[in-house]
């Protein structure tokens, strides 16, 4: 299954909605699940395929209860305390990073490196879990060996 996940922390609600409203219709053509980051009253309003969640956005809980159960809900977390916790929420999956440093997103968090993402692979079994963070093809396969089930990658897919 292919996810997009849309992804805009500089438009308003409106130029948002927009964005994503027409970014539904790119992707139902294609047969792409779009899942929108951050807003859950956007993904509610255009039937999005689901909601990816960070550690200060509405909590698990409340998404869950206003998108229903057929709607896919991630979570970001940066740690394995914060692993350990999103593996007791109602999710469809998590998301760990930065496993690397990137460039392409500026991150307080450090780097939770490949033993770092096999701990929350050991904590979190059975929830689908998306590497993110500085993952290229150089070391993605590294990656999937210490136990993500998916990457996210921005600079290879933009590069190319």
């Amino acid at each position: 299954m292919t996810i997009v996940q849309l992804r805009e922390k500089n438009l308003s609600p409106v130029e948002f909605y927009r964005e994503a409203e027409q970014a539904i219709i790119v992707a139902r053509r294609h047969g792409v699940k779009l899942i929108i980051n951050d807003r859950v009253d956007i993904a509610l309003a255009l039937k999005a395929d689901g909601v990816h969640l960070g550690q200060d956005d509405l909590p698990v809980e409340a998404a869950r209860r206003i998108l229903g159960n057929a709607v896919i809900i991630g979570l970001s977390t940066h740690n394995l305390e914060q692993a350990k916790q999103a593996a007791r929420l109602p999710i469809d999956y998590l998301a760990i990073g930065p496993i690397f440093p990137t460039g392409t997103k500026e991150s307080a968090n450090p780097p939770v490196g490949l033993a770092g993402l096999a701990e929350v692979r050991r904590t979190a079994a059975g929830i689908p879990l998306v590497a993110i963070g500085g993952i290229d093809a150089s070391n993605r396969n590294q990656v999937l060996a210490a136990g993500a089930d998916a990457l996210a990658m921005i600079r290879d897919i933009w590069a190319s």
